[in-house]
């Protein structure tokens, strides 16, 4: 029986997870029906490719809290967890991923932390990351170290998205805009009081990373635009750096011409216009990434779209194997459904 107003709500962005489910539910089912509240499962399939949408709705029927909330397309990671911001119901929202890399046993120490520190977030925050490879640990540490010095010093050094968070923090979010949102920044900007607790990454327990190089990449440039506007600032910089530069150049060619040692230089003219130019393009690439933030953002595009939550389309079950990228939302305004119709509903 579904609770309507759960005290804790766990929200799992999944993307072509088959491989790992089994052995998700079998560490996640009896740790929460052992924490001794009620609570829902809130699974966002970003719109995966495999099988995780058919053994999802299998469980879900002899798990009653267990909610699967289905991406018609794939929109990313961060947007699936702002889905499943909008849709969870619990006092306490904790977010984890599937691949168990986040010990999901840490939940009960983050709602005995949040009891006794009197705080609204708890940090999940990994004292161990021997189980990443070389390349991942050094590209994190990079990460945090500029995300420290571009948001603020309050931003937990790795901490990923494995927290928990109060329905206060939950309805602060929701009324930010969706446009390039990163909740390891968002959260930590908005200055709730917080505590952390420290746990040992594990590896992977089945399937593969669907985090690769250019998404993390892309991480860090959302994560740099999003907050700060440094680069823009840095820009301006390295304009003055060539300018001065410039100057210095010509400085040096009326220098040279004035004492009569004139003799045109390709090495000098090859310099000039290589850094001035390696300037000018850097500050371009720059002022582009803002610009096509602007762009993005009047388009007025939902950041996700829903195709089916099993909270309210019981018994209205999407064709599993239809992709969602190929269904069409229905022409009904979202403003007009009811609560609890969610199909093809948006989230902006």
């Amino acid at each position: 029986m579904r609770d309507p107003h759960p005290e804790l709500s766990v929200v799992v962005p999944m993307y072509d997870e088959e491989e790992v489910l089994p052995i998700f539910f079998e560490r996640m089912h009896p740790l929460l029906d052992g924490l001794g509240i009620t609570y829902e499962l809130l699974v966002v399939d970003d719109g995966s490719r495999d099988g995780t949408a058919a053994l999802l709705l299998a469980a879900a029927e002899d798990w009653p809290q267990l909610r699967v909330v289905r991406l018609l397309r794939n929109s990313g990671h961060q947007a699936a967890q702002s889905a499943g911001f909008r849709r969870a119901r619990g006092q306490y929202v904790v977010t984890i991923d599937a691949d168990l890399q986040d010990p999901p046993e840490v939940i009960a120490e983050f709602l005995q932390t949040v009891e006794d520190q009197d705080v609204d977030v708890v940090y999940g925050v990994r004292s161990d990351r021997s189980s990443d490879s070389w390349a991942k640990r050094t590209s994190a540490r990079l990460y945090y170290r500029l995300m420290c010095r571009l948001v603020g010093k309050d931003i937990p050094f790795d901490a990923a998205d494995f927290r928990l968070v109060t329905r206060r923090v939950v309805d602060a979010v929701n009324a930010l805009p969706d446009d390039g949102r990163v909740f390891r920044l968002v959260i930590p900007w908005l200055g709730f009081p917080s505590a952390e607790v420290r746990y040992v990454r594990a590896e992977r327990a089945a399937g593969t990373t669907k985090y690769n190089f250019s998404k993390m990449l892309r991480l860090a440039f959302d994560s740099v635009t999003a907050f700060s506007a440094a680069p823009l600032r840095l820009a301006t910089w390295l304009g003055l750096l060539g300018g001065a530069m410039s100057g210095l150049f010509v400085v040096g060619a009326l220098v040279i011409k004035l004492t009569g040692r004139s003799i045109p230089g390709w090495t000098s003219t090859v310099l000039a216009v290589s850094v001035i130019g390696a300037i000018q393009l850097l500050c371009l690439g720059l002022l582009g990434e803002y610009v096509a933030r602007l762009f993005q953002s009047s388009q007025r595009r939902p950041q996700f779209l829903v195709g089916y939550d099993s909270l309210g389309d019981h018994g209205h079950q999407e064709p599993l194997h239809q992709h969602p990228q190929h269904q069409s939302p229905q022409h009904q305004s979202p403003q007009h459904q009811s609560p609890q119709h969610h199909r093809a509903s948006s989230d902006t």
